[in-house]
């Protein structure tokens, strides 16, 4: 999963981009994902600001966990979001470096966050896009959008310098799509 820039189709129940008409009810589609400790997440930025082509990267680095959530459920998303977050904060190994064909990510793997994704999958299955009902595969996307060549470089040299290593998952975070730029709902810290 390389998409960067938000769910690629919202589920058909979801209205893109606004408010369900007569209702006043928010229906962008709702995005959820992992929140990493600062330095972590300073890291990722710096690779991202480097490796992702300027005009597409007005995004954080992010660790995507739901792509399209119906934005109209967004009080029952964050109850449920509270309920997974009463939870001590734990590791999250970084296990290498993997190449999207256009773009390069960093490969992430954690029993505590199968965990919680399995829990929340459960709770959502009737919200859920085919997207969101796949195996799902933890990852940071460092570049993306760019020519074959150029993202195989960059494999290649982050590759040979690559050690793995452990991050902190600091919390969960909710974030609305606007067709592009995300608007943040909430973060919800681990305790």
């Amino acid at each position: 999963m390389s998409s960067d820039e938000g769910p690629p189709s919202p589920h058909p129940s979801h209205a893109r981009g606004g408010a369900l008409k007569g209702a006043g009810i928010d229906a962008s589609p709702l995005i959820v994902t992992l929140l990493l400790e600062n330095a972590a997440q300073e890291r990722f930025d710096r690779l991202r600001a480097a490796h992702f082509p300027p005009e597409r990267n007005y995004l954080a680095a992010h660790v995507t966990l739901f792509h399209a959530l119906p934005g109209e459920q967004v009080d029952a998303v964050l109850a449920d979001l509270a309920e997974a977050t009463d939870r001590p904060a734990f590791d999250v190994a970084v296990t290498g470096v993997r190449f999207l064909g256009r773009g390069v990510a960093y490969s992430l793997a954690s029993e505590d966050v199968s965990a919680l994704r399995s829990g929340l999958v459960a709770s959502w299955q009737q919200w859920l896009t085919p997207q969101d009902r796949q195996k799902h595969a933890p990852h940071v996307t460092v570049q993306n959008k760019v020519q074959p060549a150029v993202a195989r470089a960059l494999h290649e040299r982050l590759l040979a310098e690559f050690v793995p290593y452990d991050v902190r998952a600091r919390g969960l975070g909710l974030w609305r799509y606007l067709g592009g730029p995300w608007e943040p709902v909430a973060e919800l810290p681990f305790r």
